[in-house]
């Protein structure tokens, strides 16, 4: 069980403008890894893509943020969380801010930080493994303030840290702390770091039906029960009114970002202690898809009514399971790597408006062998210029035309620096391809006028 933050506003960023074609945040400016980006790779030349550079980092699953020509990463070297900003062409260092850190992964993971950096209004915000929240100056890296959460809130111990990337939104720093008794959500001054509201937990969860448990069980809160999740915050406009969407630990919340309130809330969680809701909620209008890799949760799809206080169900069913990256919505259908463990893996397409799976491709474990080929497992998609563009856990990358009728696989390299667990999504920016592991970061060119064979 590994997790990302673990996560959209275009904005002006450092001395440079930031353009449509940036990353600026966990899932990219429109929170769903796509990107408006044309004239890419549409076939994998022999050797690969140009790389343009390839350098040693940190541990770490978060992704890279790309703003302004610049990308920030933040990973752990030693006893230090890192947050380094470097030319997005050339990976010359720029400036990097460095915070103490002593964080154990409980279980032998990985034990740097999870959530990708967000970039927004001159601004970087990072939110580190033991829940260290900071803000830093995006030119210079010089920090502006800091917030120790699990200090500060009663925040009881995480599976494996912290992994939900903040969200800027109506000019509130929203965060999943995961506070009890009603801390889940924290809203703070993005300005100076002040606390400006509280939300969600006991007062919105007691007695609420535990949906899709055994009996009509209802919630009982109880003091000690983790609350945050490794989803990232969603915000969008349902039933014509600006709402955030939180999957937490318990299931769906879905709240007003001006003051926190909870509009709707729906129970969402395996029926086992040891498991976790990971994957970002999908939101396409006034509709949320919601989905789980654990003990048959499956995936949940709601569609939002006036006001955004009621949600009906479309659809639930165990067509795509989810883990930790969200599937890719193309037309009528979604495409995405179902499966909790490398073993059961399988890229998937599913109808979107019924769940109804229209073909699968097994993507098991072992990643390579003398009797089977390389394989994704369960890898994480971008899409752009119409291709999904495919990163496997194993390093294994790939580019797939999307249909409903069949897979249709363009290509695929295994990039040589990378190996398991590539647990990152990709990240695309100016025609560039980021990618990382716990040990390297290696940058791809992408465009279709760098790979063409010279006259």
């Amino acid at each position: 069980m590994r997790f990302l933050g673990s996560l959209w506003v275009l904005c002006g960023c450092v001395a440079v403008s930031v353009s449509a074609a940036d990353w600026p945040r966990f899932l990219g400016s429109r929170m769903d890894a796509s990107s408006p980006e044309t004239n890419l790779l549409d076939r994998i030349p022999a050797g690969g893509p140009p790389v343009l550079w390839d350098k040693a980092v940190g541990t770490g699953y978060s992704a890279p943020s790309v703003a302004g020509g610049r990308v920030y990463l933040f990973h752990r070297l030693g006893t230090e969380e890192l947050l380094e900003a470097w030319d997005a062409a050339t990976a010359k260092p720029l400036w990097k801010h460095s915070q103490p850190t002593r964080y154990r992964d409980p279980y032998g993971y990985n034990d740097g930080p999870r959530c990708a950096p967000l970039v927004e209004g001159g601004r970087v915000y990072t939110f580190g493994a033991e829940g260290l929240l900071t803000c830093v100056d995006a030119s210079d890296g010089k920090q502006v303030w800091q917030r120790r959460t699990a200090e500060e809130f009663q925040v009881p111990e995480a599976f494996f840290g912290v992994g939900s990337t903040p969200l800027l939104e109506g000019g509130r720093l929203l965060v999943m702390v995961g506070g009890q008794p009603d801390s889940t959500v924290v809203a703070f001054d993005p300005k100076d770091g002040r606390t400006l509201w509280q939300s969600v937990g006991s007062r919105n969860w007691t007695g609420q039906p535990m949906l899709g448990w055994p009996g009509d069980q209802k919630v009982q809160w109880k003091p000690w029960e983790k609350t945050a999740s490794y989803a990232s915050l969603i915000p969008a406009t349902v039933g014509g009114r600006r709402v955030v969407h939180a999957v937490t630990r318990q299931g769906l919340v879905v709240l007003d970002p001006a003051d926190g309130t909870p509009l709707f809330s729906r129970w969402f969680r395996a029926r086992v202690d040891e498991s976790v809701n990971a994957m970002t909620p999908l939101v396409v209008g006034d509709e949320v898809l919601i989905s789980s890799a654990y003990y048959r949760s499956g995936s949940v799809l709601l569609r939002g009514g006036a006001g955004a206080t009621n949600f009906t169900e479309v659809w639930k069913g165990l067509g795509l399971e989810m883990h930790w990256s969200q599937p890719i919505r193309v037309g009528g259908h979604l495409y995405g790597f179902s499966g909790r463990n490398e073993p059961d893996a399988v890229l998937r397409c599913v109808e979107y408006g019924t769940g109804a799976v229209k073909w699968e491709r097994p993507e098991r474990w072992p990643p390579h062998s003398a009797e089977q080929p390389p394989v994704f497992g369960r890898g994480s998609l971008l899409l752009a210029d119409g291709l999904l563009y495919a990163l496997g856990e194993g390093g294994l990358f790939g580019i797939f035309r999307p249909g409903a009728e069949r897979c249709e696989e363009l290509g695929r390299w295994q990039v040589p620096s990378m190996s398991y667990p590539c647990w990152a999504g990709p990240v695309l920016s100016d025609g560039r391809l980021f990618l990382r592991n716990e040990r390297r970061m290696v940058c791809l060119d992408l465009r279709k006028a760098a790979s063409a064979p010279k006259p």
